[in-house]
């Protein structure tokens, strides 16, 4: 599902069986991928080396990196079509007398994020310690050509912090914008069928093979970890390892799937406050609290006018009962502050939640691939299920809620009408497939992950019999960069990936919640 870096986040979703620990003949760490749906046709791919991006705030990684851009077929499956470029940086170990010879790619959450600006995440996470970091930006992101970002609708969201989270008038602003940028697109030549994740999986076998590497790791998170579970489908050849963070199973990624980890995450928030005496004696009945609340503001939206958290001038800013469960999926307030917000807004105060909404009405615009995470959601969560499907999800997932709250897909509003709208190829069936495979994977997952919820690996790692699974309490999404214990397995993963060292998880639980004077 759609993703941010963990700062936005906080702020603001054929098998093949292959042993890869072995040596791996240089015939087939040289060969090109194969185009989709045509085995045997070889596909063009080159490296060009060149300048690092020019990103907005200096990366200082980036100062001691390789960069130059990936040359890829635009569509593999249509010969002589055009080829487009995506940025890559080569980031080097950062103690270089004797690194590992197998380097670890990453694959960024999203789809359409800005992978650059995960950067300093993964090397403060100690990704680069022993071993070279490649990053390399997934078709249509920030620094690729074509950039399929929308600044139409970016524009629209700086909007929609004034506007019922449900409203009509929401629902045709952002159609008209989601129409403006993919006529914009279109017209511009780009393919929108053509960015889907059998073409990102193919571009990282290209990425392989065009810088020589025999073997790497691969590590990928939420969206980059479907990315990746599909990458190691159909192209296992090469890779020694997979870590796969905030878990999204390409076999079950639909858009009614987004109501079950919203409850699945809420509830674990909510039982961990009930198994702390303090917690549990100052909010005593969360989940009641926050039914009221969802239906009382769906009822009675609160207009109001509010600074954003990040400073500013005071916006229009209406908080109803879809607003306030979609802050909640985005981590605004943080899981350790939430009982606190409700409690506060029970009692009349909305404050915390509505400086967070207001906080969306400042957009970075035309940074985010919005192009790239409609096509995503269109040909690969959307079809196969309909509105109705949604709201009957919606209904299981929080039985009493208002209608109009469980219509919209958590982060993903009005989604079956943007996608008339977007109108990309039906990709379900090539693309909702299990991942077999017996190359070591490590699954982690954070018990506060209202996104992906933490459950879902366990789909994943029954397929993967060389898995190991680990649950960190009381961390939300993207679970490495903000938990040292994570980051301690992961590193022991890839030294001893079919024995990873996961001792520091035992005992582990979350850490004390906000408790505010009654």
């Amino acid at each position: 599902m759609p993703q941010h870096s963990i700062h936005a986040v906080t702020a603001a979703a054929a098998l093949v069986c292959l042993a890869a620990i072995g040596p791996v003949p240089s015939s087939a760490a040289a060969s090109p991928s194969r185009a989709a749906g045509q085995p045997g046709a070889a596909v063009p791919a080159r490296f060009v080396p060149g300048p690092c991006p020019n990103t907005p705030e200096p990366i200082e990684a980036l100062s001691t990196a390789r960069c130059g851009v990936l040359e890829v077929p635009e569509n593999r499956s249509r010969s002589g079509g055009r080829t487009i470029e995506l940025a890559v940086a080569v980031i080097p170990a950062a103690h270089p007398a004797k690194p590992a010879q197998d380097p670890v790619v990453f694959m960024a959450g999203g789809p359409g994020g800005d992978t650059f600006d995960d950067i300093p995440f993964l090397v403060e996470s100690g990704l680069n310690k022993d071993r070279e970091l490649i990053v390399m930006a997934q078709r249509g992101n920030l620094y690729d050509q074509p950039n399929l970002a929308c600044p139409e609708i970016d524009r629209f969201n700086e909007q929609a912090v004034g506007l019922g989270y449900d409203a009509k008038q929401a629902e045709q602003l952002m159609l008209k914008a989601v129409k403006e940028c993919r006529d914009r697109l279109t017209v511009d030549g780009v393919d929108l069928g053509a960015y889907n994740t059998t073409e990102n999986a193919a571009d990282f076998a290209d990425l392989r093979s065009a810088l020589k590497i025999p073997r790497w790791n691969v590590y990928g998170y939420s969206y980059g970890s479907d990315l990746a579970l599909t990458y190691l489908r159909l192209h296992p050849e090469g890779i020694r390892a997979v870590a796969l963070d905030s878990v999204t199973p390409p076999q079950s990624a639909t858009l009614p799937w987004g109501w079950r980890s919203a409850a699945e995450g809420i509830d674990n928030i909510f039982d961990a406050c009930a198994a702390q005496p303090a917690c549990k004696s100052r909010y005593p009945d969360l989940p009641r609290m926050l039914t009221e609340q969802v239906r009382k503001l769906e009822a009675h939206p609160l207009m109001l006018n509010v600074p954003p958290s990040g400073g500013g001038k005071p916006v229009k800013t209406v908080l109803d009962g879809g607003a306030l469960l979609n802050l909640i999926v985005a981590f605004t307030p943080r899981p350790k502050d939430l009982p606190a917000a409700l409690d506060e807004l029970s009692r009349g105060n909305p404050e915390r939640f509505a400086q967070a909404r207001a906080a969306g009405s400042v957009q970075p615009v035309g940074e985010f691939a919005h192009g790239l995470t409609e096509s995503v959601a269109c040909s690969e969560w959307a079809p196969g299920y309909s509105e109705a499907d949604v709201l009957k999800a919606g209904r299981m997932a929080f039985p009493g809620w208002p209608d109009t709250v469980l219509a919209q897909v958590p982060q993903l509003p009005f989604q079956y009408p943007v996608c008339r709208v977007w109108n990309v190829p039906d990709r379900a069936a090539v693309q909702r497939v299990a991942t077999v495979s017996s190359v070591p994977a490590l699954l982690i997952s954070g018990t506060f992950d209202v996104k992906t919820g933490a459950s879902w690996a366990k789909d994943v790692a029954r397929d993967l019999s060389g898995s190991t699974a680990v649950q960190i309490p009381g961390i939300g999404h993207w679970v490495v960069p903000q938990s040292p214990c994570a980051q301690q397995v992961l590193a022991s993963f890839l030294a001893h990936p079919t024995a990873p060292d996961t001792a520091c998880v035992d005992g582990l639980e979350p850490g004390p919640f906000t408790i505010i004077p009654k």
